[in-house]
């Protein structure tokens, strides 16, 4: 079995103590000569760890001041109103979504059998990352019947956000019917896209939004950067 090398498992600790709180935002990491005696390792090796947790987002290094405390795990409820942009706003940070695809396609047997449709009826596949200020904090697809959300293509191509969007064509409200929540490891593209390093623990959820009559409007598939969200199960509504 391959070794873990040293640099990762210090980025590792460290990037665990950041989510557990013991270094906050804004907070000021030890000096690579106090981590270094830490560790027990040479400068080189706590400069690689340090240099990791920049890529992934979680630091910043300012130049003769030290490494910063970039961002803290993003509490994201999951609830039967959930709604990413009130969530992220709710934390102080900018909610922004980045657009990876947009296109119609026929549904395959477990969109059809998700929502209500028949089998190679069209829908909307929507997939993108969705960010928290500048932080990349998920990997998202959203299904959604093309017969029951006439006009949405043309409403993404002016709104981010689905709420937004869906209230546009005519659908003022939605709801949470069910969650599934699992863990994976990032995929290559994942950890291109998130700023992870491939295998890196993520969360990922299997959802189905409905309008408050039970009718099936958007089946999403999310996967969260597991250090950057924490998952809160909310009562309904």
């Amino acid at each position: 079995m391959p070794r873990t090398p040293v640099w990762k498992s210090i980025a590792e600790t460290l990037s665990e103590e950041i989510a557990k709180g013991h270094y906050r935002p804004g907070d000021k990491l030890p000096t690579e000569a106090e981590l270094s005696s830490r560790f027990g390792v040479n400068r080189h090796t706590v400069r690689h760890a340090l240099s990791d947790l920049t890529e992934r987002g979680i630091t910043r290094s300012r130049r003769g001041a030290g490494v910063f405390v970039q961002s803290a795990p993003v509490d994201y409820p999951i609830g039967k109103r959930v709604r990413f942009h009130q969530n992220i706003r709710a934390t102080g940070r900018l909610p922004q979504k980045k657009v990876l695809r947009m296109e119609t396609r026929p549904c395959d047997q477990t969109e059809a059998e998700v929502l209500h449709l028949a089998l190679g009826d069209p829908v909307l596949v929507y997939e993108g990352l969705s960010l928290s200020g500048d932080a990349p904090v998920a990997h998202f697809i959203s299904i959604f019947p093309e017969a029951r959300t006439p006009g949405l293509m043309a409403a993404f191509g002016e709104i981010s956000s689905v709420t937004q969007a869906l209230k546009s064509i005519g659908i003022a409200d939605y709801v949470r019917s069910e969650t599934r929540v699992s863990a994976e490891r990032a995929t290559a593209t994942q950890a291109l896209h998130l700023g992870l390093r491939e295998g890196d623990p993520m969360l990922r959820t299997v959802s189905l939004n409905t309008t408050p009559d039970g009718v099936p409007i958007e089946r999403g598939l999310t996967w969260f950067a597991g250090e950057r969200v924490t998952l809160l199960v909310t009562p309904d509504d």
